[in-house]
């Protein structure tokens, strides 16, 4: 490890979060009747997802489509770091967050690797320091949200590419990895160190 660059490699919601986190932004983001009233028409999606008949980037975009398109970019990023700053960090599980400082303080690179919206979790991300955010960008043309993903959905074996795109040969780090689901299946098989599901105070547990 001495030869290596120490990275560490962390998922967000569920990981980082108690929570998922894109709920509590569409209520940032809307009336709480216009968020049922938006998931009760993305009903039929939302159902097809959890039997398996449609992917994880179709009901993301139907959820984005429904309650962002038309936005104005502008608009949204504005209340996107309103809600990074004031509301996100009520979402934070304080021992993985502590996990997160330590590496910090050793001098190592963290790197935010989620399905989560840049939009507002690049903020976040500023605010606490981290190097570097792969999340899900908005599609947006001539300064309006499309409802639509820039990229691939980054989620699965998306987030082992993008990270491998970002760092080049992984032969040169020495890689921590913290995730909470079967999206961080890929990261964790990759890493040195790869950490599943909980934290006990400063502790991690290993999964290998």
């Amino acid at each position: 490890m001495d030869s290596k660059q120490p990275v560490a490699i962390f998922d967000f919601d569920g990981t980082l979060t108690n929570q998922d986190s894109f709920l509590p932004f569409l209520r940032w983001t809307h009336s709480q009747k216009s968020v049922w009233t938006g998931l009760y028409r993305c009903s039929s999606t939302v159902v097809s997802y959890l039997l398996g008949r449609c992917s994880n980037r179709d009901i993301t975009e139907k959820l984005l489509t429904q309650f962002y398109q038309g936005w104005s970019s502008e608009t949204l990023q504005t209340l996107a770091i309103g809600f990074a700053h004031q509301d996100l960090p009520k979402l934070i599980n304080p021992e993985a967050i502590a996990q997160l400082k330590w590496h910090q303080e050793q001098g190592h690179q963290v790197i935010l690797v989620s399905a989560a919206l840049e939009i507002y979790l690049q903020p976040w991300a500023e605010m606490m320091h981290i190097d570097k955010t792969l999340a899900n960008r908005l599609e947006i043309h001539q300064g309006t949200i499309t409802g639509k993903l820039q990229e691939e959905n980054c989620y699965g074996f998306e987030k082992e590419k993008q990270l491998r795109q970002l760092l080049g040969d992984l032969s040169h780090y020495y890689l921590y990895a913290y995730g909470d689901s079967k999206a961080d299946r890929h990261v964790l098989a990759i890493a040195d160190e790869p950490y599943y599901r909980k934290f006990k105070g400063n502790q991690r547990i290993m999964i290998r």
